[in-house]
């Protein structure tokens, strides 16, 4: 096998067991937060602001009434409405404030994140964990290695999920 395809079996390998790790009850309920939602808005910074940019526009061709935060058709969130945030240490600054302002609206929070205990999972009404390495990881997490560079199997994963 040549290395570029051994690469990306090893890759597909680390976001299989990635994602075969993800609560099937966490994503169930993330599901139901999605469909019974008002509007919805995604947030996220980086890699997983792109992953989640694409999340908004197939929430969008699903019919969702989605958005990306920012945007100027972005409308403001309040009760019945959901903000979804994707932040691989559960503690990015921008999203955390995006985060409280919409929690002071009336608005759930769904989060995709590695960190289960960290200041965004601890507000969120709803928190999916992506078991991914990261240079940024904790306790058992920080054990995970991958080939694939920085927090990219989080961002993965994430674009998968959404």
């Amino acid at each position: 096998m040549n290395t570029l395809k051994k690469t990306l079996a090893e890759m597909q390998a680390e976001i299989r067991d990635c994602l075969d790790a993800v609560s099937d009850q966490a994503v169930e309920q993330a599901v139901e937060d999605i469909l019974s939602a008002g509007k919805i808005v995604l947030a996220a910074a980086g890699r997983s602001g792109a992953a989640l940019r694409a999340g908004a526009i197939r929430l969008r061709h699903l019919g969702l009434d989605a958005y990306f935060i920012g945007e100027t058709s972005t409308p403001p969130l309040g009760p019945g409405d959901l903000l979804i945030v994707g932040s691989g240490s559960g503690r990015t600054q921008s999203v955390l404030a995006q985060a409280v302002k919409a929690q002071q609206a009336g608005t759930r929070l769904l989060l995709f994140t590695i960190h289960p205990a960290s200041p965004l999972a601890e507000s969120a009404d709803t928190v999916v964990v992506i078991p991914a390495s990261s240079p940024k990881a904790e306790g058992p997490a920080q054990a995970k290695t991958s080939i694939q560079p920085m927090a990219s199997l989080f961002e993965q994963c994430l674009f998968l999920l959404m």
